[in-house]
């Protein structure tokens, strides 16, 4: 489902008109100038997606509306509604603004330092702060006041706080007063569908109870969006969660049986859960760079000069990963279709035998704020040599970038560009 942009909307980082884009966790809607800030900040920063050619859940997109509609911009532009910020020379970039370096310096300190944001007075106890706030969360999400909740959760609200009186999240309470939209943003946050209250029933079984089994049956959905999106992302098909949670595409002819191959597969069948997790959630990552990068190709007015500085040519840095982490995922680029799909393949087929196996792990897309958390709890790291090479250099990703652009053309007036994923359609096919 996509959505025109009503008149009248303008971006939130610099006024244009007629904004393309929706930052999902901010709750804002973006010009494409500004967009390509935005993805360069990474996923831990900023999510984004196109209103118009980009897929969406409807209710998904209902939230984004709703924030944007609603002044969710006054939370990240807090104090620069005060006059006196004006008076000393601070403010927001506009449409005439170079994109370099004032609109990308406005960004970086509105959303990755959240110079701009409301700040709440010091305490000598920063944990007793957390708590207060994930408190009022719990209590503010059985209404539909969602910027009070995004503003909650903008100053420390936890989504996947545990009420200790209360027995349950914050989820909990939003699934049984039937709250989609608050639903919607808890799991953009980290909140967990499959977490149990103190008498271990989840979320989804809160929904399902209380007859909202159209939320109920989102929050599956959400529960299983990681694994989802990569089967979707090969063979443009979702299993229906009611006969089974995995489609595992096949190759349209042989897999690679190689022993580099056959290497890798048995060291992904050897990681822990919580490194599989990672890594999955890695190629999850890879996967929306790559649907973005082909959206961002066909939109653009190829008139102009698209420089490299629009680009996205590999995941941005996230501080909180290791450095060893970083590097595994800057080489998910330079994976050719075939070897992205043989390595999404292998990760759908262990995930579904891990679940079948009865492990621990849980993939559900959480937008790295709950594995974030657990990044660095443990010495082990990714080895992906196996699967990627040790030889790639930033000036080959450019490189690469250059030669994507010179195959994707397009505009806004031409329907459709061949996308990544559906190159990767003519090379697989599905098997439920």
């Amino acid at each position: 489902m996509s959505r025109k942009v009503q008149r009248g909307e303008v971006c939130a980082d610099c006024s244009a008109p007629d904004p393309g884009w929706a930052s999902i966790n901010r709750g804002v809607l973006i010009c494409d100038e500004c967009c390509s800030v935005h993805r360069s900040l990474g996923r831990h920063i900023s999510i984004v997606k196109h209103l118009r050619h980009s897929s969406w859940p409807s209710s998904l997109l209902q939230m984004v509306h709703t924030l944007a509609s609603n002044g969710a911009n006054s939370i990240w532009e807090h104090s620069l509604l005060d006059p006196a910020q004006v008076q000393s020379g601070r403010r927001k970039a506009n449409p005439q603004d170079k994109l370099h370096p004032t609109k990308s310096e406005f960004i970086r300190a509105k959303y990755q330092m959240l110079a701009f944001v409301h700040k709440l007075p010091c305490r000598d106890d920063d944990g007793v702060t957390a708590k207060d706030l994930s408190k009022q969360l719990h209590s503010s999400v059985r209404t539909g006041n969602l910027e009070t909740c995004l503003r909650l959760l903008s100053l420390g609200a936890q989504a996947n706080f545990f009420h200790p009186e209360k027995g349950s999240t914050p989820l909990h309470v939003a699934a049984k007063a039937g709250q989609i939209l608050q639903a919607e943003l808890l799991v953009v946050y980290g909140a967990d569908p499959g977490a149990p209250d103190v008498n271990g029933r989840t979320p989804i079984d809160y929904g399902r109870q209380a007859g909202h089994h159209d939320l109920a049956d989102r929050l599956v959905e959400c529960q299983y969006e990681l694994t989802d999106r990569l089967a979707f992302y090969l063979c443009g098909r979702k299993p229906d969660h009611k006969n089974g949670h995995y489609i595992i595409p096949q190759m349209a002819d042989s897999l690679d049986l190689s022993e580099l191959a056959k290497a890798a597969k048995k060291k992904l069948q050897a990681l822990s859960n919580r490194l599989f997790e990672e890594l999955a959630m890695d190629v999850y990552d890879e996967v929306d760079r790559r649907e973005n990068d082909a959206v961002w190709l066909t939109t653009q007015n190829h008139s102009t000069l698209v420089t490299e500085r629009s680009a996205v040519p590999f995941l941005p840095v996230n501080p909180e990963y290791s450095a060893t982490r970083n590097q595994g995922r800057q080489k998910l680029a330079r994976f050719n279709a075939r070897e992205f799909a043989t390595l999404i393949i292998d990760i759908l087929s262990e995930a579904k035998r891990r679940q079948q196996g009865k492990s621990s792990v849980i993939l559900t897309d959480n937008l790295d704020y709950t594995l974030r958390n657990n990044a660095n709890d443990c010495d082990d790291q990714h080895d992906y040599d196996s699967v990627a090479s040790d030889e790639d250099t930033d000036q080959e990703l450019l490189r690469n970038s250059r030669n994507n652009r010179a195959r994707v053309r397009g505009s806004e007036d031409v329907p459709h560009a061949r996308t990544p994923d559906e190159h990767n359609r003519s090379v697989v096919r599905y098997t439920a």
